[in-house]
């Protein structure tokens, strides 16, 4: 579906923009893919790499509408993946990461509507669900945001939908080369955060292919999550340094024990499909009435039981040390 279409990525220049780039031009002839960061070194770097005649690098900001409008011209399908994510960082620079996250989700809708593109489809994050910390409530903001917007587009057919998944392996300022640093530096033990620490865990690739499969499946309005394997903290850090102590150092400012992908609260909302779930709208669009048990691949859906919850401590698969090994380094190859 991606063939001779214009893909625009916010956020481009980041692990996932990478993957998604190298995805796109292995396996579609796209007429363009329009990088849209506001880092110019890092597009210098990534254009050294990514240099085929498709590729465009535009400067620009989330946080700026009117760059966003003229930029997206021509375009037919937008990631919005630009986003401030360190929780730390999110709980002491709150109104940078409340301009970033929400502000520039809005923007992107407003230029994503303007521009008449046919698919929009926004990266969320399992702490968007039930969230305690400034990043995951400014995702949840982004997230109702974009499901909402299906109702702005008055005669035009651009749709909104949302991808929510877990924490993904080896992505910048992710806890894999953290340890991975830290065992490097000749560290003597390992810091844990909490020993009963878990955590949703998932490849670069699975999220850029999870992604792309959702724009075929999407009506628009769903927030889809994937089912994915949990890890233990602990097990991570044996996997990746096996001959290390570890010691606890406690749970970081906005940091939660367990994450949440499909909250108990929505369990009315959830439906189950073969290799996923989809979160139906708590809206209703006043200019259509999609079925969500059925998506636009024909994949059938059914609901979950009253309560369910998609909790990172409670998942039916979790990966032993030896399958986070395998796992780990078939992501990061």
């Amino acid at each position: 579906m991606f063939d001779n279409k214009t893909v625009f990525i916010t956020g481009g220049t980041g692990s996932f923009g990478k993957k998604y780039v190298q995805t796109l031009l292995d396996r579609y002839s796209v007429k363009k893919i329009v990088v849209y960061s506001r880092d110019e070194l890092k597009q210098f770097e990534m254009a050294q790499t990514f240099n085929a005649p498709q590729m465009r690098y535009f400067i620009g900001d989330v946080r700026d509408r009117d760059r966003l409008v003229s930029a997206m011209e021509g375009v037919d399908y937008v990631i919005h993946a630009a986003a401030l994510k360190q929780v730390p960082a999110a709980e002491y620079n709150p109104m940078e990461c409340i301009k970033t996250n929400i502000h520039g989700a809005e923007n992107v809708i407003q230029a994503s509507i303007a521009n008449n593109v046919e698919k929009v489809i926004a990266l969320s994050t399992d702490k968007a669900a039930n969230p305690i910390n400034l990043y995951g409530a400014t995702k949840l903001a982004s997230d109702k945001l974009f499901v909402a917007a299906n109702n702005m587009v008055g005669s035009r057919h651009t749709r909104f939908s949302v991808a929510r998944y877990g924490n993904v392996v080896g992505s910048r300022g992710s806890v894999v080369p953290f340890f991975e640093n830290l065992k490097a530096q000749g560290a003597k033990s390992l810091p844990i955060t909490d020993l009963n620490m878990t955590r949703f865990w998932i490849s670069l690739q699975q999220g850029v292919d999870f992604v792309l499969k959702n724009f075929e499946r999407m009506h628009g309005g769903e927030i889809f999550v994937p089912k994915i394997p949990s890890v233990r903290v602990p097990d991570l850090a044996r996997a990746i340094a096996p001959e290390l102590d570890q010691h606890v150092v406690g749970i970081r400012p906005g940091e939660k024990l367990h994450e949440i992908m499909c909250p108990g609260d929505d369990s009315h909302l959830t439906l189950e499909f073969e290799d996923h779930y989809v979160l139906q709208p708590t809206i209703t669009f006043f200019d259509r009435k999609n079925s969500y048990g059925r998506n636009a691949l024909n994949e059938e859906g059914t609901p979950v039981s009253q309560g369910f919850e998609y909790n990172s401590g409670a998942n039916e698969h979790f990966l032993t040390v030896d399958e986070i090994v395998e796992f780990n380094r078939m992501a990061m190859s």
